[in-house]
């Protein structure tokens, strides 16, 4: 198996790219278990209105295989290719087209797909229509996005992270991470600016919007836009910067789904405080013992 070797030829050699690129080899939505295809054949099976070659990465393709990103690629009947190992990042930021085709990764911004005029006419609607709630999202979110956007890649999830068209993918940010000697100067300028975009046909963005809509200050609001963030991230290829409140958040649905009442909830903390408080006046009380006893040996 030498497509490693043809990757990096790719990379490294600009002279004879287009020869080698026509012996590459990848996994795609449309081939079968343990088949792969090349570009040229991709490119005859191509839609009619289709102008680009799109890909995904990612670190394997039970990773990718059912990603949100290819929500609206299957339903036009697209194919996309599986880049699955960490030579193909290298390799794509070489090689822009094939075939007078450009390749395109549906996993940062600016994908956009044909619209009749009636589907432009509805988006612009829907974009005014959630307005408020894209500018309350980036506000409760701040910096942790540089913008949200309605997204014009799903079909049936909620929500999505993408990254800047010349950043570093998802996955490309976890293999520098991975770096024994990688150079932290580089990633504050290459590291990947995230974009939220959320679904404007979920119903779960829906009902997101009329509560903002009637009270921006509620907290549940402001807890789902975390929920929501914290499983973009997860589902999008990043890493949680945060676990432990993710979790926090899941234990807290959870017990809505068990109907455990607030209150019984409540009762636990403050039992749990009690004793706490319970064990730091022992403790005092030690301390004072062992403070006069001292002072008795003294």
């Amino acid at each position: 198996n030498f497509g490693k070797n043809l990757k990096l030829g790719i990379h490294e050699d600009a002279k004879n790219r287009d020869k080698i690129a026509k012996l590459l080899r990848y996994e795609s939505t449309a081939t079968q278990k343990d088949e792969t295809t090349s570009l040229d054949d991709y490119i005859t099976r191509m839609q009619k209105e289709q102008n680009d070659i799109y890909y995904i990465t990612g670190e394997s393709k039970k990773a990718v295989e059912n990603s949100s990103f290819l929500e609206q690629c299957k339903k036009r009947k697209y194919e996309v290719l599986f880049l699955t190992e960490p030579i193909d990042e290298y390799a794509t930021q070489q090689l822009k087209e094939y075939g007078k085709k450009k390749l395109v990764c549906i996993t940062k911004e600016g994908l956009t797909f044909p619209e009749s005029d009636e589907e432009k006419a509805a988006r612009e609607q829907q974009e005014k229509d959630f307005e408020p709630l894209l500018k309350l999202v980036k506000e409760i979110l701040g910096e942790k996005i540089e913008k949200v956007v309605l997204s014009k890649s799903l079909v049936t999830s909620p929500c999505v992270l993408v990254t800047g068209e010349y950043g570093w993918s998802a996955n490309m940010e976890r293999i520098m991470k991975a770096q024994a000697l990688r150079d932290n100067s580089m990633s504050g300028y290459m590291a990947s600016k995230k974009t939220m975009e959320l679904n404007p046909d979920n119903a779960i963005i829906k009902e997101l919007r009329k509560k903002a809509l009637s009270n921006e200050a509620d907290k549940i609001v402001r807890n789902l836009v975390f929920l929501l963030f914290d499983t973009c991230l997860i589902t999008s290829g990043f890493t949680l910067e945060e676990p432990s409140s993710y979790a926090k958040r899941i234990h807290r649905m959870i017990k809505l789904g068990m109907k455990i009442k607030e209150e019984e909830v409540v009762e636990e903390v403050e039992e749990t405080k009690e004793e706490t408080k319970e064990e730091t006046k022992e403790e005092d009380v030690e301390e004072d013992l062992d403070d006069s006893l001292m002072e008795q040996v003294d």
